[in-house]
Order: C-alpha cells, then structure tokens, then sequence
C-alpha cells in the first residue's frame, strides 16, 4: 500500500504542470519549498556517554492546484534527515544518521471537504499533556520541534455550516503499535474510525471510533504464552469522548475504552479518563497554568478499574516581553513515586528560535507520550537547541 501511494504522489506531481492551463491559479498556486532545519547539544550526568549533539533538517515541497468552485487539488512530500553523535564513548565518538519519509500525500479539497491520502499526522482531541485520544501520534508538549510519526492511509473530513465536522479514516501498513497500543497491528488488514464533533453552547463534544486487527504474537513469545500463537487476527474496537469549554477557566475532559475480542488478561480491557484545566491569571503579562489528571485502567472485565494507574501533569508557562517565554512542565506517576520535570526559555527571532532546557527525569520512563530522544533524558541534564525556519 505504501509504495501505491507514493507512486500515485508522484504521478501526480508529474503531471500538474502539463494541467496548469486548465486551471485558475491563485497566489499559493505555486511550488513552495520550506523546511526546518535544528541543531542540538546534550549533556546527561546519569549516562556513561554523557555529552550528546546532533542535527536534523526536514525540506518540505507543497504544490497546490485551485479548481473552479474552489476546489483544491494539493500534495505535499517532506523528509526527515536526521543525525547524533555521542562522545566519551570507550570507542571514541560515535555516530548514527538516518534518511526517510516524514509525509507523503495528495488532497483534494474545498471549503467543507477533503480527502487526504498517504504518509500523514492524524491527531485530534481536547487534552493536551495526557491524552487518551494520542490514538495515532506521539506528540509531546516538551518536544520544541513537535514532531511525530505520520501514519499511512486515507482520511475524509466534512464541515458543515453549522460547524458540525465528520471525520472517517481507513489505514494499513502501520504495524507498529501506538501509544496506547500494546500488542502489533495486523501488517495486511485495514483499520478503520471515524469521528463526529458537535458544537455544544461555550464549548464541542465530540465521539470517536476506531476498529483494528491486533496481532499479538510476538508479544505471546516475549511472555511466553503459547497459545497467544494464533492471536494474530484479534478484532478490536476502540471508543472515546471528549469535550471541551470556555468557560471562566477552560474545561476538558478525554475518555477511552479498548475492548479486545479475546481473553488476553488483562490486556483484554483498556479505560482511560483525563480531566484537564487551564487558566491564565493576570499577572504581569500573563501567568498561564495547564493542569491534567489521567486514570489508567487495564483489566479482564470491562472497567473493572483493578489497581489503576494515575498520572498528573502541570504546566506553567510564562512570556517575557514579545519574544521570550519560560516554560515549566512537571509530571508525576502516582504508582511508582516519580516525578518528570522539565524547564524551558523560548527566545523567537524571525526565522531563529533558540531553546535552553533543563530536566529531571527518571532514569526509565513510564509516561505514554515519550518520543524516541527520552533515552537521552532520563536523568538529569541540559540541552540546547536551535531551530531554523524557511
């Protein structure tokens, strides 16, 4: 499927120009290239190579064709380049690179429709530091680039003029799991959702589904349980709810349930709940707090809620003038006792961001959303990073 779709990118690609005079062009309506381009250095005092830099850039190609009835015929390819090197290594230094699609599709579109196809970022939700709803990213607040893993497949979004939006989605080849996801997706079946959001007075509620095959077979050999040896084909339904207020202070809350079709123990049921605040108090210029509680339950029987996991998480951010903010954002595991914390100055130029951050993390990280530069941060450390816009 993954390499249809690209081929059918391409395709088109190819085959814009020679259409151009059929169409009304707008001022967008050229090639844009853009990209980002990141340089970083790392120290962690609990890490035997305890001095760490690296670079990343992602170019970026957008092309968009406009269409009578303003129809929109767009695509856009991005790459991710990225490298490390670690020193005080006992071999010296140490390198590694690595070159691959970051997204890859073509949409079509106007003002209450599109359908995108291929490598893409699906997210959605009203949580923003614990979120159930992370069914297909991993975003992480601390990140300063933001980046996650596209997914491949086709998404249909609908609006309408009541700002009722539908959302289906159909994808494949996405094997490895999600956040939330224990167990592999089935390599060759497709998974399926969607998601209704309604406007409710000061505020949205939203439904949303997603049905897949599970595949736990490599899993049942980790866990030497035998006779997950044919689990490769587990249907799987996943619901969730959330909604949103803007009241005197803002209001959240995300929930989620995971039913699998088979006795996996514990692994068979799966509730999540957030419930999540924020307000900004008039001080100085703007004192902004983000509180979140996130209840994790994994059990045989349908919420049953047997020894559930809790989670809290914080955020303080503060602006200094136009173009510097601080950031501190604390998280802490009920279970274990351990408490992630992370600070962070913002100053924006331009086109230049530069990023100073300190953190104190666990050596091993249980939080849901860790991208794969935490086992660079679990610890204690400082990194700082410059970031290049075009």
């Amino acid at each position: 499927m993954k390499t249809a779709i690209l081929v059918l990118i391409c395709t088109i690609a190819i085959m814009l120009p020679g259409t151009a005079q059929t169409v009304i062009f707008y001022p967008y309506d050229t090639v844009k290239f853009s990209g980002q381009a990141s340089a970083w250095a790392l120290w962690n005092s609990e890490l035997d190579d305890q001095f760490f830099a690296g670079g990343r850039y992602l170019p970026q190609i957008n092309y968009g064709l406009v269409y009578p009835g303003n129809r929109l015929l767009d695509f856009e390819i991005a790459m991710n380049m990225n490298g490390m090197a670690s020193f005080n290594t006992p071999n010296g230094t140490e390198t590694d690179a690595y070159l691959k699609l970051y997204r890859g599709w073509v949409r079509y579109s106007n003002e209450q429709y599109e359908l995108r196809l291929g490598l893409q970022k699906i997210n959605f939700g009203s949580a923003s530091m614990l979120r159930p709803l992370m069914w297909f990213d991993r975003l992480d607040p601390r990140d300063p680039l933001q980046l996650t893993e596209g997914v491949w497949g086709l998404l249909a979004r609908y609006y309408f003029l009541n700002n009722v939006n539908v959302w289906g989605w159909v994808l494949r080849g996405n094997e490895t799991p999600s956040v939330w996801e224990v167990v592999n997706t089935h390599s060759r079946l497709p998974e399926y959702g969607g998601r209704l959001q309604v406007p409710v007075k000061r505020g949205e509620i939203a439904l949303s589904y997603n049905h897949r095959a599970a595949d736990a077979r490599e899993l049942g050999k980790l866990l030497q349980h035998a006779e997950w040896k044919t689990f490769d084909r587990i249907p799987e339904d996943r619901f969730g709810l959330d909604g949103k207020w803007d009241l005197e202070v803002g209001l959240w809350f995300e929930a989620t349930w995971t039913h699998k079709m088979k006795d996996m123990g514990l692994l068979t049921n799966q509730a999540l709940l957030n419930l999540g605040v924020d307000y900004t108090f008039p001080l100085g210029n703007g004192l902004n707090v983000i509180a979140e509680q996130l209840v994790i339950a994994r059990d045989n029987k349908p919420f049953e809620l047997i020894n559930p996991l809790y989670f809290t998480g914080m955020s303080v951010s503060y602006p200094i003038g136009m173009f510097d903010n601080l950031n501190a954002i604390v998280y802490y595991d009920w279970f274990s006792g351990s408490t992630y914390n992370f600070l962070s100055w913002k100053k924006q130029f331009n086109r230049i961001s530069l990023h100073s951050m300190v953190f104190l993390n666990p050596e091993t990280n249980r939080l849901p959303m860790a991208n794969d530069q935490y086992n660079l941060m679990g610890g204690k450390g400082i990194q700082f990073m410059i970031v290049y816009n075009h």
